[in-house]
């Protein structure tokens, strides 16, 4: 008779094939859960997080937990501290903005380039929110467009209301990716956009045709036409490309 134990009933302590299962802390589970909705785009850089007895509250656990996740993103880089108390998504924006700047204030023409790559990223971003626009997104798009269509609104919002319609086709993409990248570089596409709607073409029925675009870009979202609603940015891009070319031509 074999007196020795079977070792497929009762593996070695030292079998590399087995480890030690261990509790996760809550705490670490908090955390996962507010990863998992920056990285699906539910948070995007700049937004503020709920407070720590909401998000408490939310999850079911208690505030101690919530604080130490909070402080576990902190500490990846993944959201910051607001002035005033509370926190929210981060982006590398103040990294990357300085030296982009920096290259438009030296060379205007840089800016031709940002205007290319633009053209490249949105007009994805166009396709994709054909594809997963919810009623909301359509819901903000189309108010933008009534701001933005709206007679009596004052012309120091032209920029501004641009970007936001912007922006809003990137959230209706539902893409965590590219929210986060245009994140990114939202300032310098806001200064981009003031040199559009101010410098380059600032005349009233430049607005008129630029609105044009916009609306043709929603419409086009708003029938789940991927194809359509590219090639409705791409036309709208390529008209912003062709007043680069022509102010070059003039200089």
């Amino acid at each position: 008779m074999n007196l020795i134990p079977d070792s497929a009933d009762h593996p070695s302590e030292t079998d590399p094939s087995f480890r030690r299962i261990t509790a996760r802390r809550v705490s670490d589970r908090v955390a996962e859960e507010i990863l998992r909705l920056i990285s699906t785009g539910a948070l995007v850089p700049g937004q503020r997080l709920p407070g720590e007895r909401e998000i408490a509250l939310r999850m079911g656990v208690s505030r101690v937990s919530v604080r130490a996740a909070l402080q576990q993103l902190k500490a990846q880089g993944l959201i910051s501290s607001v002035q005033g108390g509370g926190t929210r998504v981060r982006s590398s924006a103040v990294e990357l903005d300085r030296p982009l700047t920096e290259l438009l204030r030296t060379n205007r023409g840089n800016l031709h380039d940002l205007a290319e790559i633009r053209a490249i990223l949105e007009v994805w971003a166009a396709k994709r929110a054909a594809e997963h626009a919810t009623a909301e997104d359509m819901a903000r798009l189309d108010a933008l467009l009534v701001a933005m269509d709206d007679a009596h609104r004052a012309r120091q919002y032209k920029a501004e209301d641009d970007v936001r319609l912007h922006f809003a086709i990137a959230q209706a993409s539902h893409s965590a990716v590219y929210i986060h990248l245009l994140s990114v570089i939202r300032d310098i596409v806001s200064a981009m956009l003031d040199f559009h709607r101010y410098e380059l073409f600032s005349r009233p029925e430049d607005d008129v045709a630029v609105n044009a675009q916009h609306r043709a870009i929603v419409e086009a979202i708003r029938s789940r036409n991927p194809e359509a609603a590219a090639q409705a940015m791409r036309r709208h891009l390529s008209w912003v490309l062709d007043h680069y070319n022509a102010a070059r031509r003039r200089q």
